[in-house]
């Protein structure tokens, strides 16, 4: 095993940019299931910094802003909703989260079904255009 990655619960952690980052961090929890860990707030309201766990995995999420860090960084809606990466979350049940995204006003765009290699999932767009897909199917099992 390589010994660059330190020996820690999380060592891949997506950091993400929203316009609205405290409504994001809501939404992210209702939805999804994620847990608040820290969340750093600026005197305005909008989002220094912001860590929210899902099991034994994280996303790092801030307000978008125009700052060396943040122009190398493009909001889906700047780039006609494409998107660079998107974040595949391991859930228990993919037809419960399917039906509170519906609920919470994201976007399916790639309907729940049973996949060839195993499990279950569907792709789908936060309100700010992300792009996350959510299954039963784990890699690592």
């Amino acid at each position: 095993m390589s010994s660059i990655p330190k020996q820690t619960l999380t060592n891949v952690i997506p950091c993400m940019r929203y316009r609205d980052a405290p409504a994001a961090i809501e939404w992210l929890c209702d939805t999804f299931g994620f847990e608040t860990q820290l969340v750093v707030p600026n005197e305005d309201g909008s989002i220094a910094h912001a860590q929210l766990a899902f099991g034994n995995g994280m996303i790092m999420l801030g307000s978008a802003f125009d700052t060396e860090y943040g122009r190398l960084l493009k909001q889906p809606s700047e780039i006609g909703d494409f998107v660079t990466q998107s974040a595949y979350l391991v859930v228990n049940n993919a037809d419960l989260v399917y039906g509170r995204v519906l609920e919470g006003g994201g976007k399916i765009l790639l309907d729940i079904k049973d996949e060839e290699y195993g499990g279950r999932g569907f792709t789908c767009r936060d309100p700010e255009g992300h792009v996350w897909s959510i299954g039963t199917y784990d890699p690592q099992a």
